[in-house]
């Protein structure tokens, strides 16, 4: 079970919202590295590793933007979220050009910003799951071999699995007996996240569970509203 918490860059230039703001998130268990301006900023980043970044845009010194360039030339993955006064569009898409994973104009709910780093922060976790390079598992009775996309259970004959149901099947696999997030599929496989694709994707769920229904031990759950997990049962 995860125990550490994680760990965020807060970059502000004013010193009282910035401790303010440090405090709200490490009263909800984050680890927070307070920065006064970009140049300390991206001296704290060299020289650890943050699950998260929140930067403030205007800063002495070095502003936001190009803060979040050179973040991004060290590391490509890690979340940005822009806090900001400018309401301007081509700020705002800048600020996106420069790396942002989200943007928040001041004064903002501390709240929503809060959901924002957590949803952040799981999309994340999946996300580096899901780009293994692993193409071969054993579900209960079944092999999956996802680079020629066969299934097989026990001596019976091999399926062989449509495209689509071969990358979800794989994507559930990577989260077995964890939640494999419903958004995580459909960008990653449909490439889209609406109405449309999200029931094209139960209709691939149900024929996966037509296919596992050989072996009682293997379940594809549905968890209203987040996604489904690949539960597969110990046998004694």
């Amino acid at each position: 079970m995860e125990t550490v918490n994680k760990k965020i860059l807060l970059v502000e230039d004013d010193p009282n919202f910035g401790i303010v703001l440090k405090d709200y998130l490490a009263m909800n268990d984050f680890d927070v590295v307070l920065a006064k301006n970009g140049m300390e900023g991206f001296e704290k980043f060299k020289k650890d590793n943050y699950d998260i970044c929140i930067l403030d845009v205007m800063m002495p010194y070095k502003d936001g933007f190009t803060l979040a360039k050179e973040i991004r030339e060290k590391n490509e993955h890690v979340p940005i979220v822009f806090l900001t006064a400018k309401t301007m569009k081509e700020d705002v898409l800048k600020g996106y050009k420069a790396g942002a994973d989200d943007y928040l104009n001041k004064p903002f709910d501390s709240e929503v910003l809060l959901v924002k780093i957590k949803t952040l922060l799981s999309r994340k976790a999946p996300n580096t799951m899901a780009d293994s390079n692993q193409f071969e598992f054993v579900i209960g009775g079944f092999h999956l071999n996802s680079k020629l996309r066969f299934l097989k259970f026990g001596e019976e004959e091999v399926i062989k699995l449509s495209p689509k149901e071969n990358e979800l099947l794989r994507l559930l696999a990577l989260h077995e007996n964890d939640l494999m997030p419903r958004e995580l599929a459909l960008t990653k496989i449909w490439r889209d996240d609406n109405y449309f694709t999200s029931r094209s994707m139960d209709v691939y769920i149900a024929k996966l569970r037509k296919y596992l229904k050989k072996d009682e031990n293997v379940e594809i759950l549905n968890i209203h509203g987040e996604g489904f997990r690949l539960v597969i049962k110990e046998t004694t």
